[in-house]
């Protein structure tokens, strides 16, 4: 079961493979071809417990990295509570060694969770990284099939909004599959209005 593992020279972990999206563009539908992203290895046979988590990243010269980053092949604010706990704990014993913490989300855990979880943020997550991906509700819907379906595009909007206030950095990404330079103009209005980043991701072909 591959809780931690290492991408261009981040430590990556993967504590849950639940979802609340089905997007069109995904690499958890790739087929296994010898990358960590299309392969079997990142699917959990069983969500890893928090010690689990705690004791795969100190199996790791964890100060070594250059980020860490909560991703995997699932969504991983639906597991927020633990997610925090391990920060928590590499933060107490690593202190300001600890490289930046990431997080890269659909922006829906106030959504899944039913609480304003941006607050909970504040000096334990570095940067959020949310997946914008489209500039309406509608064609949100149609690539990336939330189960809240119209609602989940606001909301991952209002997310991002306020998790500014809570958090250094806030980043939209948008995959650049099927993107008009028109489209990408308005994805950047979206971001300049709500006072984040934008970055253009090249689409993986799994």
């Amino acid at each position: 079961m591959t809780i931690t593992y290492e991408y261009e020279g981040a430590l990556y972990v993967n504590l849950t493979n639940k979802c609340n999206c089905a997007c069109t563009f995904c690499l958890r539908q790739g087929k296994a071809e010898g990358s960590i992203y299309t392969e079997d290895s990142l699917w959990l046979e069983r969500e890893p417990t928090r010690q689990e988590a705690l004791d795969s990243f100190l199996s790791r010269d964890v100060c070594a990295y250059r980020e860490i980053v909560f991703c995997g092949y699932g969504e991983p604010t639906y597991r927020i509570d633990d997610l925090l706990w391990l920060v928590d704990r590499l933060k107490e014993r690593f202190g300001d060694r600890l490289p930046p913490v990431r997080i890269n989300t659909n922006g829906h855990a106030n959504l899944i969770h039913g609480r304003d979880v941006c607050p909970e943020l504040k000096n334990r997550i570095d940067t959020l990284s949310i997946s914008l991906n489209a500039t309406s509700a509608a064609e949100y819907v149609a690539l990336c099939r939330p189960a809240q379906g119209v609602a989940a595009y606001q909301a991952m909007l209002d997310f991002a909004g306020e998790a500014r206030d809570y958090v250094s950095r806030v980043v939209f990404t948008v995959v650049d599959k099927d993107k008009t330079p028109q489209e990408l103009d308005r994805c950047r209005e979206i971001a300049r209005k709500l006072g984040v980043e934008l970055r253009i991701r090249s689409f993986i072909d799994s």
